[in-house]
């Protein structure tokens, strides 16, 4: 069996790696065990590394390590790939195939597993969610989710109370956040605030409801100062006005193998643009510490990543390929396992639900709260 990780690290990726080792190990139908540095790479470089006897103690350590033991990688799988990396699997011997990751990660392993079809190599591929951003199609909800929306809730109430208490210093706060082409992220920053405390609540600038330009959110923010003396604003780093264009600036600074472009910043764009019109704003920026702190790794989380991992593992030794392991919620309210096609995840964004969005665009509805407030765990 192989095993690799790719995409953005989280908090719980590493749960995920174990559930699978230890499914593998204690089905005593997979002899070895290996780990692929960074991602799918690893395969065309044959980077692996033997995990077959890692004890009990260092596994133990590492299921609430963040981020990616194995190493972490973004590469796009040409067709000229396909060969070669089938080539390095019969050579190693590789019967099973389980890969970590979001929709760029399930449409490698939907390439893999289709023309290993083709070559009639009998080769598993299974394909493990994990995406802070939220955004796969077909699972109530991603791995590393949870533990982003705790850390963003409480991030958020700190900042809240801080910029409650110092109007006359600053009176705007923007407090940006991953999440790419979805609001998932953006709207867990309403979590900071619930019961007695909601009329404290951030105001939310969602991707699926973009302004018209920015002046409309200067005038937003002034109707929120004027009500409250101050306003936090929870902005997505991908922030886009309704004619497509980044308020951080319209030349991406970076673009990955998958053609998805990293702009500047639209928190420091637009504090800029708030103190010009005479109110004074900051902006804080989390980061990648949003995505994979272990402080805040959320225990509902951690014990759902590991048990998609151990599923995926007992799937591809049964003998189902090109699936990936979801979560569905169940009658009582909890979550289920199941296995659903990798094409149907492959490349595709679940926006944030509309059911979900306030009829201002710009706060979140008591169905959103009922969705993620269980997914921060028993201590949010």
């Amino acid at each position: 069996m192989l095993i690799g990780q790719s995409g953005g690290a989280t908090a719980v990726i590493n749960a995920s790696l174990i559930g699978a080792l230890e499914a593998a190990l204690d089905s005593g139908k997979v002899g070895r065990i290996l780990g692929m540095r960074h991602g799918i790479e690893g395969v065309l470089k044959r980077d692996f590394i033997d995990l077959t006897s890692l004890s009990q103690e260092r596994r133990n350590l590492l299921r609430l390590t963040p981020s990616s033991a194995l190493g972490t990688g973004r590469y796009k799988v040409t067709p000229d790939d396909l060969d070669p990396i089938l080539d390095q699997l019969a050579r190693d011997d590789v019967r099973y195939l389980l890969y970590i990751g979001g929709n760029d990660s399930a449409d490698t392993v939907h390439k893999l597993a289709m023309h290993a079809a083709r070559r009639d190599q009998n080769l598993a591929f299974m394909s493990i969610p994990k995406t802070v951003d939220n955004d796969l199609a077909e699972t109530h909800h991603c791995p590393g989710y949870g533990s982003v929306c705790r850390y963003i809730a409480n991030f958020t109430r700190d900042a809240i109370y801080d910029t409650f208490a110092s109007p006359q210093l600053y009176a705007v706060k923007f407090i940006e956040v991953m999440g790419r082409d979805a609001g998932w992220v953006t709207a867990a920053g309403a979590l900071a605030m619930t019961g007695d405390e909601a009329d404290l609540a951030p105001l939310l600038l969602l991707p699926e409801r973009p302004p018209r330009d920015t002046d409309e959110i200067v005038a937003l923010i002034k109707d929120d100062v004027a009500r409250r003396g101050w306003s936090v604003v929870v902005v997505p780093e991908t922030l886009q006005d309704a004619s497509g264009r980044y308020v951080g600036g319209d030349t991406p600074n970076f673009v990955d193998s998958f053609g998805h472009e990293y702009y500047a910043s639209p928190g420091a764009a637009l504090s800029q643009v708030l103190t010009s019109a005479g109110l004074r704003a900051r902006y804080d920026k989390p980061g990648t510490s949003a995505r994979m702190s272990n402080v805040m790794a959320s225990s509902v989380d951690l014990a759902e990543a590991e048990a998609l991992g151990a599923e995926a593992a007992r799937l591809a030794i049964a003998g189902e390929t090109a699936k990936m392991t979801a979560l569905r919620q169940n009658d009582q309210g909890g979550m289920d396992i199941v296995a659903v096609p990798v094409e149907r995840v492959a490349n595709r964004v679940r926006l944030l639900d509309d059911a979900f969005i306030g009829v201002d665009g710009h706060s979140v509805t008591d169905a959103f709260h009922d969705y993620a407030l269980p997914l921060l765990g028993p201590d949010p």
